[in-house]
């Protein structure tokens, strides 16, 4: 059965996928993507998958290509006859984008769903949805693991006393996720209700908890421009606070994303590599974790048929 298993990266982010791969003792499958002088796209395996059990790994964010860039590659592998396709997102693009919340809008992760199920994949793997509602649109299996297990080792080498620290949530949407933390480390919680203007744009209306004199963690799914956490940051010093660590899943870190946080007061920032951040982007007091044998184990288990339900619960 093993020797059925493929492993292929798509282009968004190849550094994680060589680490899902290693962490099965495996190398990844030879593909070839090119883009044209045009724009246009072309993949192709360069081996035989017919009959096989293919995992596609590419986080879907931006630019967009990157989600022309797997749709085809799961055309391509349905086409070439592999027994069950997985698609494997480790970012899921589109996913604050969960509801008709004006008129004349699309459900962008609906459509990002629809896509690659009318592509053929059998199966999608992703990480720390912004909403976790967006599982509901999938009409295929949908698995959606937790980073906790490498994020929770890194904030305890942090070393904060958990008496003295409590967990932040920066918005009422990673309420819940940051309640998980709390109670997993032991730590006090605290909650910011946020007002968003426009998008990326947002600002603290109230601070609920007792910051005083403790040790702020904030937890997040993600920082895009870092507004919203760097807003918090202020709020919690403002607060009495001793000291901030800002924890998310997923470094998007888009527009003045990293200035924000070069300026800012936080401590320690610590993401994982579901997306990759360049060398540029990677500031001194940034720490990067993988979390390349949580995906490497969710696929081993899914190839054997065996439960994965130990890597999404919280």
């Amino acid at each position: 059965m093993q020797n059925k298993l493929k492993i292929f990266s798509g282009r968004s982010n190849p550094a994680l996928a060589k680490k899902i791969a290693n962490s099965l003792g495996r190398e990844l499958g030879e593909i070839t993507i090119q883009t044209f002088s045009d724009g246009e796209l072309w993949v192709k395996f360069e081996e035989n998958i017919r009959g096989q059990d293919v995992f596609l790994i590419q986080s879907t964010n931006g630019p967009s290509e990157n989600i022309l860039e797997l749709a085809l590659m799961v055309d391509a592998a349905v086409r070439a006859s592999a027994e069950r396709v997985t698609v494997v997102m480790p970012y899921f693009g589109y996913g604050r984008q969960d509801r008709k919340d004006q008129p004349r809008v699309p459900i962008s992760s609906r459509v990002m769903i629809d896509i690659f199920t009318v592509m053929g994949a059998n199966r999608i793997i992703t990480m720390d949805l912004h909403s976790t509602q967006i599982q509901g649109f999938a009409k295929i299996p949908f698995d959606h693991l937790y980073s906790r297990m490498v994020l929770l080792g890194a904030i305890k080498k942090v070393g904060l006393d958990p008496k003295n620290s409590v967990v932040l949530a920066p918005d009422i949407g990673s309420a819940k996720m940051s309640q998980g933390y709390a109670k997993h480390l032991e730590m006090h919680f605290a909650l910011i209700d946020k007002r968003r203007y426009a998008p990326n744009q947002a600002e603290v209306s109230h601070l609920i908890g007792d910051l005083k004199g403790l040790d702020v963690l904030i937890i997040d799914d993600m920082i895009d421009t870092a507004g919203t956490t760097v807003n918090a940051a202020e709020a919690a010093l403002a607060k009495g606070a001793t000291s901030v660590t800002a924890v998310a899943t997923h470094g998007v870190l888009s527009g003045p994303a990293i200035e924000r946080l070069n300026e800012s007061n936080i401590k320690k920032i610590i993401v994982t590599d579901t997306m990759e951040i360049p060398k540029e982007k990677q500031i001194d007091k940034m720490e990067i974790v993988s979390v390349g044998n949580v995906f490497g184990e969710a696929v081993i288990r899914i190839h054997n048929g065996e439960s994965v339900s130990a890597l999404f619960e919280f």
